[in-house]
C-alpha cells in the first residue's frame, strides 16, 4: 500500500521543460520510457542542466496536464534553465518561477504509479492551494530522484516525488 510520507513546499526558477509529449491513446507509458533509455535520450538533456540549478533538478520527469474537455498530456523529459536551446527532436514547455507542493509517495514501485489524487489531498491538507496554468490546464509532474526512486529500501520500497504547482 502508497503511503505518502512527506509533504512539503519548494520553489523553482524560472524553466524550460525539454521532452517529447504523448497523448492519452498512447497506451503504457511504461513502454515510453523504456524507449528513452534504450535510445539514450536524456543524454542531450543531461548536457544542458548543471548541478545546483535547483534541488532535485537533474531528476527525469514525467510531466502531466489535464484540462476537462482537451486531451490528456503526457512528457518525459527534464527541467532545464529556462534560456536552454532545444535539441531537434524535443518540444518544449517554459514555467515561470513557482512554488510546487511536493509530496513523497513511498512504497512499492508497482504502486507508486496513479497516485496524483492522492498526492493532491495531501498537499491541500498542508494547507497549500494548487494552482492552474495561465491556459487553465492543471499540471503536475512524477519526478524520479535520485537516490529515493533509484534504490530500494530494506523493505523493497522506494519514494517517487509527485510535484503540483501551487499559490
Amino acid at each position: 500500500m502508497v503511503e505518502i510520507i512527506k509533504v512539503y513546499e519548494q520553489s523553482m526558477p524560472a524553466t524550460r521543460f525539454v521532452g517529447i509529449k504523448y497523448g492519452e491513446t498512447t497506451g503504457d507509458y511504461g513502454i515510453k520510457w523504456h524507449e528513452w533509455f534504450s535510445n539514450n535520450r536524456f543524454a542531450a538533456l543531461e548536457a544542458l542542466t548543471h548541478d545546483g540549478f535547483f534541488e532535485d533538478s537533474g531528476a527525469y520527469i514525467g510531466l502531466m496536464r489535464w484540462k476537462d474537455g482537451e486531451p490528456f498530456q503526457y512528457w518525459i523529459g527534464m527541467f532545464l534553465p529556462a534560456e536552454a536551446v532545444v535539441p531537434q527532436g524535443y518540444e518544449h514547455v517554459d514555467f515561470p518561477a513557482s512554488k510546487l507542493g511536493v509530496a513523497w509517495s513511498y512504497g512499492n514501485e508497482s504502486e507508486l504509479f496513479g497516485n496524483e489524487e492522492l498526492s493532491v489531498e495531501a498537499v491541500k491538507a498542508r494547507g497549500m492551494e494548487v494552482t492552474t496554468g495561465s491556459d487553465g490546464g492543471w499540471w503536475f509532474f512524477e519526478r524520479y530522484a535520485c537516490p529515493r526512486f533509484t534504490e530500494v529500501d530494506e523493505q523493497g520500497k522506494k519514494i517517487l516525488d509527485i510535484c503540483h504547482f501551487i499559490k
